[in-house]
């Protein structure tokens, strides 16, 4: 057998993580257009992350670059498999040992859409884009999050296809509904051993709005808390209430004050800030939904006298009430009202999720056309981003020398992980590694005196500047 040629090695951050993907790759190019495609991305962005920005080249004037065409290349055309990435990147979330997901958190069920114009692009329609909040032309994308109080991780993308972009429309063998998309992305995700305490999704994800969805997860077993609509009229397989909607029947239930709940059950919401606010949850019968049945309605608000619209959330739950008796085992363990309104709750990572991810990588900046260019993207980016979280990646700094009468404590035991400040700890090496080398080779072509050169290597061993002011 041939011996494997040896790839230009990344600076340390990024490195020691690419290296975990080597075997995936058949190819030295594709090793290096791998690492060259993560820099790129996790450098500051002083424009939209396209090809040109990636490689370092003049934007426009620069697109014919040969390390332009080379990235091109490896996107477009080179022969690799971006599922068996997002496969390993997910392995070695799964035994990082400070924010690897576990069974207490949840499964986040979200679609994004980005404007894109033009027509040859897959996936491009007049569809709804939730970035805009209306219908625009663009492509959507449908993904899972696993998230908890501390952390979340992207987890598996699929590019949705509306039935007109394919040849025989709704009949077509390729064509899946969002909800068919979503049960994909969830067996994916069980499939990959992640565990989770509940699916959650929000209305566009409900029984109402994907039935298909809630019945496949129904079937294979697994817990969900769906938002409803609050004004959706539900089916009513009988006649003993003429409530019709989760609103109706949520006003329905007695309440009299906060000192005299009635029906309402006082939730204590907690904050990764610290504070914490009090808010009323209720079961309620309307529809299918039944008050210790299999399928629960639980509404919770933080003003039960007037629901407020923004914050007032109707859930449909498989998640059984702990206080009723019942004649056989429960199919999912019990969760009280707190349990329930936190697991919700947590859906909130996926806007963190769109600032960070989308913003500062890059996600929608693509100028490719291809679906599978496209997804190749995304699991890229995707992979800059749990780099961030892999803090065994980087070694560690020298240490800094305190005043003999500096009392600060190096050590964080309460502080939750951050993935900003995770960020900026490898740009902190990256940015003037990657600045120094664009600028000497603009400035000069002598070589470098020793001085720079042995900055140049510090930092290409992962070791960061401190730019900031100290605390």
């Amino acid at each position: 057998m041939t011996e494997r040629l040896p790839c230009l090695p990344a600076p340390a951050p990024v490195e020691v993580y690419a290296s975990r993907f080597d075997g995936l790759f058949a190819s030295r190019a594709q090793r290096r257009g791998f690492r060259d495609y993560l820099v790129g991305l996790l450098l500051p962005r002083d424009r939209n992350k396209t090809l040109t920005c990636l490689a370092g080249a003049e934007p426009v004037a620069g697109a014919q670059h040969r390390e332009v065409q080379r990235l091109q290349w490896f996107l477009s055309e080179s022969p690799w498999d971006h599922e068996k990435i997002n496969s390993r990147r997910v392995e070695l979330l799964l035994v990082s040992s400070d924010s690897a997901p576990h069974p207490g958190g949840v499964l986040v069920l979200d679609d994004s859409g980005d404007r894109k114009s033009g027509h040859a692009t897959a996936g491009v329609s007049r569809q709804y884009i939730g970035s805009r909040g209306g219908i625009e032309r663009g492509v959507v994308a449908v993904s899972t999050v696993w998230a908890d109080e501390w952390v979340y991780h992207p987890l598996h993308t699929r590019l949705y296809l509306p039935a007109h972009c394919l040849p025989d429309g709704r009949a077509d063998p390729s064509f899946r509904t969002k909800g068919q998309l979503a049960a994909a992305l969830v067996a994916d995700a069980r499939a990959a051993g992640v565990g989770f305490r509940a699916v959650v999704a929000d209305c566009f994800y409900g029984p109402s709005e994907s039935p298909g969805l809630v019945t496949g997860l129904r079937e294979a077993g697994v817990p969900f808390v769906l938002a409803l609509k609050p004004h959706q009229e539900l089916s009513r397989p009988d006649e003993d209430t003429d409530l019709r909607t989760p609103a109706q029947a949520a006003r329905a239930r007695v309440w009299t004050s906060p000192e005299r709940p009635g029906q309402w059950t006082p939730v204590r919401r907690a904050y990764r800030d610290g504070h914490t606010e009090t808010w009323w949850a209720t079961d309620c019968r309307v529809g299918p939904y039944r008050i210790g049945g299999p399928l629960r309605l639980v509404v919770a608000t933080s003003d039960p006298a007037t629901l407020p619209a923004t914050s007032t959330w109707s859930l449909a739950t498989t998640l059984p009430r702990p206080d009723l008796p019942t004649t056989a085992a429960p199919a999912f363990p019990p969760a009280t009202y707190d349990e329930i309104v936190c697991l919700y709750g947590l859906r909130g990572w996926v806007e963190q999720d769109y600032k960070q991810v989308k913003h500062e990588l890059g996600w929608a900046d693509f100028q490719v056309r291809s679906a599978t260019a496209i997804a190749r993207h995304w699991t890229l980016v995707n992979c800059a981003f749990s780099l961030c979280w892999h803090d065994n990646t980087t070694p560690a700094e020298p240490p800094t020398p305190f005043p003999p009468d500096d009392t600060r404590t190096t050590t964080r035991t309460t502080t939750p992980p951050c993935w900003p400040v995770s960020l900026r700890q490898v740009r902190a090496c990256l940015t003037p590694l990657c600045l120094l080398l664009r600028l000497w080779q603009a400035w000069t072509t002598a070589p470098m005196p020793h001085p720079l050169r042995e900055l140049i290597d510090t930092l290409a061993a992962g070791h960061r500047l401190r730019l900031y002011l100290p605390p």
